[in-house]
């Protein structure tokens, strides 16, 4: 994807103008951001996936004025005509190859900032509550016509009380009534609430936004298996293969210690050897790189990896000559400098000029594509576990 060519997608602007300008700066409304819009899932199939129950969904109403909120999977949902209720369905990219396309033409921004796709459909006057994100999001309208109320909020305070997180004093500075194929952009804390105009769907495009809790947790966790990697113990995600640092196997020795009166006091020096083991740690770029690599490319929880390699081509043993080899849709893959990651595992290979290829444009087409002998036995791998797929067309 070229930053510099405009797309319909943001109104005839560059993805580099709309991220120099709009991007956590301020909201942005694109009527017919996509023409003649068709949405990847009918209403009838957002309430088929809302009875699975590897499916995150959420049904919310209000009751005798009160907001309501119930978590599936769901046997049963309200009638389609009973006003005000609104069905929430997380990570439909994960479940339909459609909503996983439409997710993908929002790749000018990294991928290890993209999210996943939220499917909510609603009926007259249904909706979630004025509310903010702490994220940013684009929502397009899929279906009817949604009512935004959009403003820059001071007072982010909530009601208490309530399963959700509804702002106490909603100050609305803009009104946009969307029509399928219109999307409004909006960045972290720029309050909202839309409310269906009749039926209607809207689609949700949401990207991670750690905190630095998160993100500091992350690194000692890595430092930390890091730490038994090297000392030959077991140790997590983070840890194979090891990298370069300290060797910490010497024990504690305390020739000089005196005999004490107070046995139950910490002796200095094993203060003292503590912060001098933890100093050796390395907190640097290969560190923070493994940890997000590994962190950023772990499949959803609700992820399933279910296909089946074709019986008629077999990447180990030939090369083919046609056809195309294609991440599937639930496979998350980055790369930095010389560590290469998929599916929450450092890869095997570095990141060469073709698996980086095969990184950003999720596809390879085998004529052109000269995979070495090590890449070639990964690829075949990838393609048993149902990380890949071939397609011969």
């Amino acid at each position: 994807m070229n930053p510099d060519t405009p797309l319909q997608l943001l109104g005839g602007r560059t993805p580099a103008d709309f991220m120099r300008r709009y991007w956590q700066r301020k909201p942005l409304l694109i009527r017919q951001a996509i023409p003649a819009f068709r949405p990847p899932l009918t209403i009838a199939g957002i309430k088929r996936l809302a009875r699975n129950d590897d499916v995150e969904a959420r049904l919310i109403w209000r009751e005798n004025g009160a907001w309501q909120m119930e978590q599936g999977p769901f046997a049963r949902l309200p009638k389609a005509g009973e006003p005000g209720w609104t069905l929430l369905v997380q990570g439909v990219d994960l479940h339909d190859d459609a909503a996983a396309a439409l997710m993908q033409q929002f790749r000018f921004i990294p991928d290890a900032r993209l999210d996943d796709l939220m499917i909510s459909i609603a009926t007259d006057g249904g909706g979630v509550g004025p509310h903010f994100d702490s994220y940013d999001v684009f929502l397009l309208q899929a279906y009817g016509q949604r009512d935004w109320r959009i403003g820059r909020q001071r007072d982010l305070s909530l009601v208490p009380g309530v399963p959700l997180k509804i702002l106490r004093d909603f100050q609305p500075e803009e009104n946009h009534v969307l029509e399928p194929g219109d999307m409004l952009y909006l960045p972290p804390q720029v309050a909202h609430d839309g409310i269906a105009i009749g039926d209607c769907m809207t689609i949700s495009i949401g990207f991670r936004s750690p905190s630095q809790a998160v993100l500091a947790r992350g690194m000692l966790e890595a430092a930390a298996e890091q730490v038994m990697a090297r000392a030959g113990q077991p140790a997590g995600p983070y840890a194979e293969p090891p990298l370069p640092g300290p060797d910490l196997k010497s024990v504690y020795r305390d020739p000089g210690q005196p005999a004490v009166a107070q046995p139950a006091a910490l002796p200095d020096t094993l203060v003292d050897a503590a912060l001098a083991a933890v100093g050796k740690l390395r907190f640097d770029e290969a560190l923070a790189t493994r940890f997000l690599g590994c962190w950023l490319t772990e499949p959803a929880a609700s992820a399933v990896f279910d296909g089946v390699p074709p019986e008629d081509v077999d990447l180990a043993v030939e090369w083919p000559t046609e056809g195309r080899l294609v991440l599937d849709r639930r496979t998350r893959m980055l790369y930095r400098q010389r560590q290469l990651f998929i599916n929450g595992e450092v890869a095997p290979v570095p990141p060469s000029a073709l698996m980086r290829r095969l990184a950003d444009e999720r596809a390879l087409d085998c004529a052109t594509a000269r995979p070495n002998e090590s890449e070639q036995d990964m690829l075949a791998e990838w393609l048993d576990d149902g990380w890949l797929r071939y397609d011969a067309a």
